[in-house]
């Protein structure tokens, strides 16, 4: 039987840790006998740390940062997200995003804009409202980007957005000068 890509820590003669991504398969003889395990190993020790820095980063960004799956379901929620709209992450993850957090008169626009980043077609300057948790409309600047692993394949689309709900109400205020 095959293994794929199982990951594990391993610590060196030195005492240093590696995280090692291995492949294994079974060793057979000429009558299909198990002789043993053939195993690749690779070090993926700052593949992980890029990966662990790269999660900081949009976790700790001042905009709001969100990500959902190919389901729409929410799987990244940064806390500016969480302090602009008052969900913690624990309220989101998994989530719909468009059917639980974006008013009725938007759903069909903002999923096609999902569906849209789904396809490989990104989006800038999208703006929409989101509902925060105690009832207020904020307006939102959106930039929708397609989320791929590492093989290329789409897994998600990560929304990198803006607070103008003050902008536009200054704008609105302007206009009736």
């Amino acid at each position: 039987e095959e293994t794929a890509n199982f990951e594990f820590p391993l610590i060196t003669k030195a005492g240093v840790r590696l995280d090692v991504l291995l492949n294994a398969t079974t060793r057979r003889d000429e009558q299909g006998n198990v002789i043993g395990v053939v195993g690749i190993g690779q070090d993926i020790t700052g593949r992980l740390a890029q990966e662990r820095e790269y999660t900081r980063l949009i976790d700790t960004a001042n905009a709001p940062i969100f990500g959902v799956d190919t389901n729409g379901r929410v799987n990244v929620w940064n806390q500016c997200a969480m302090r602009l709209v008052g969900y913690s992450n624990e309220e989101v993850m998994g989530h719909s995003l468009v059917q639980e957090f974006i008013t009725d008169d938007f759903k069909t626009a903002v999923q096609t804009v999902l569906d849209q980043a789904l396809q490989g077609a990104e989006t800038e300057n999208f703006e929409f409202p989101l509902i925060t948790k105690n009832g207020v409309r904020i307006e939102v600047l959106l930039n929708a980007t397609t989320r791929r692993d590492e093989q290329g394949n789409v897994i998600g689309v990560v929304g990198i957005g803006q607070d103008i709900t003050a902008r536009l109400a200054q704008e609105r205020e302007y206009s009736k000068l």
